[in-house]
């Protein structure tokens, strides 16, 4: 095991805030495997790059000789957490949350160490099920309405009458549990956690724990570069994409987002990052694409997928002089039937649509199937509309 001060070095980085960085100094000062919990409510069956960076930053600290602990919210899902939302969540049925964590075991697996000695896995119903209702009361008895309402969500929703259900408030409670049950030396989660986070180490040191120590990772933007990589806003990356998909949605984001995702989702060194940016950055997002593929799909797809957009992309193949140009707004925002449309190759918005839906439009080679996905095209980019016609993108004068 490499020495505290190496360990901590590498594991703050990426890393948005910690409570704190002493504790965690010495937790590893002490040389034994600390127990890193992540907890994960199985509230929908897909995983995508967002859901990566806490998870990357859990396999770290395997690879460091600790302990993951996964904690399939089995319990916690019947409420549903309710940060980031404007109106309570609906309760899923057990089988929703029993197809989903399947799903969610399947995918998480593509980057954690999943032997024995690396990984345990929970489900807080183990705890939270045999619960009596005096032990509920009690554990409400630990947090006040005004120390509830700190939390920005609740706040927000109370400022603006919207309803907040009294069981959402023992949400952070519950989370707050697991931590107690497992005894937790570490915690993980995004900036939208910090506060259920904090109430874990409030709730063992009630215990008569020493608490544990919350490391908060930013959030990762998707496709767009400015909202958070969702399903609904359809800017995100599947884990579990086809490897020619996951290449092209990469290759299709910014430069300067480029460079972010260099750093959360592989933890690229300064030095390697460096090298890149003293190069061209069509090179650095191609290294990106090809790391990203290799980790959720094996390095011998991940070649197989650069070369492939390659061979579709090089001048050879898409010579300027052989695509048609294709004008267009390029402040505004775009998706598939968008840019279909404005080719003139459909003749309406339902066949731009449909066209779409069925993979025929392509930015960049990405698929636009999806009309809630941005699209960014660039001077310079290339438009596929159909099976035969190419465009060449330029900025409308």
């Amino acid at each position: 095991m490499k020495s505290a001060d190496a360990q901590l070095k590498a594991l703050l980085r990426g890393v948005e805030r910690v409570y704190s960085e002493e504790e965690l100094r010495r937790k590893l000062a002490e040389g034994r495997p600390l127990r890193v919990k992540l907890g994960a409510d199985p509230t929908a069956p897909d995983l995508h790059l967002g859901h990566s960076v806490v998870l990357g930053k859990l396999r770290q600290f395997q690879d460091f000789g600790h302990k993951a602990i996964l904690i399939i919210g089995d319990y916690t899902a019947r409420i549903g957490d309710p940060t980031g939302q404007n109106a309570t969540r609906p309760m899923l049925s057990p089988e929703q949350i029993e197809r989903n964590a399947r799903t969610y075991f399947e995918q998480a697996g593509k980057i954690l160490n999943s032997s024995p000695e690396k990984l345990e896995i929970r489900r807080n119903s183990e705890w939270l099920a045999k619960m009596s209702f005096a032990d509920v009361i009690r554990l409400a008895s630990r947090m006040t309405v005004a120390r509830m309402l700190e939390r920005d969500t609740f706040e927000a929703r109370h400022r603006t009458g919207e309803p907040i259900g009294v069981h959402e408030f023992l949400y952070p409670l519950m989370q707050g549990r697991d931590s107690v049950a497992i005894r937790a030396d570490v915690e993980l989660g995004g900036t939208d956690q910090t506060f259920n986070n904090l109430v874990g180490r409030e709730l063992q040191r009630d215990d008569g724990q020493a608490p544990q120590v919350v490391m908060i990772l930013p959030i990762l933007e998707g496709l767009d570069g400015v909202e958070k990589m969702s399903k609904s806003k359809g800017n995100y990356i599947g884990v579990a994409e086809p490897a020619g998909e996951i290449f092209g949605k990469t290759m299709s984001i910014s430069d300067e987002l480029m460079w972010r995702w260099h750093e959360l989702l592989l933890g690229t060194a300064e030095t390697e990052l460096a090298a890149l940016r003293a190069g061209h950055p069509m090179e650095a997002k191609k290294a990106l694409a090809e790391a990203l593929v290799a980790r959720f799909a094996g390095a011998e797809a991940a070649r197989a997928a650069r070369r492939d957009f390659e061979k579709k992309f090089s001048s050879r193949n898409l010579a300027e002089a052989d695509l048609a140009e294709l004008r267009l707004d390029l402040s505004r925002a775009w998706n598939g039937p968008d840019l279909a449309a404005a080719s003139g190759v459909v003749s309406s918005r339902s066949e731009a649509r449909r066209l779409a839906e069925q993979g025929g439009v392509e930015l960049d080679g990405v698929r636009l199937a999806d009309p809630k996905m941005p699209a960014r095209p660039r001077a310079g980019s290339v438009l596929r509309v159909g099976k035969k016609r190419f465009f060449r993108i330029a900025a409308a004068s």
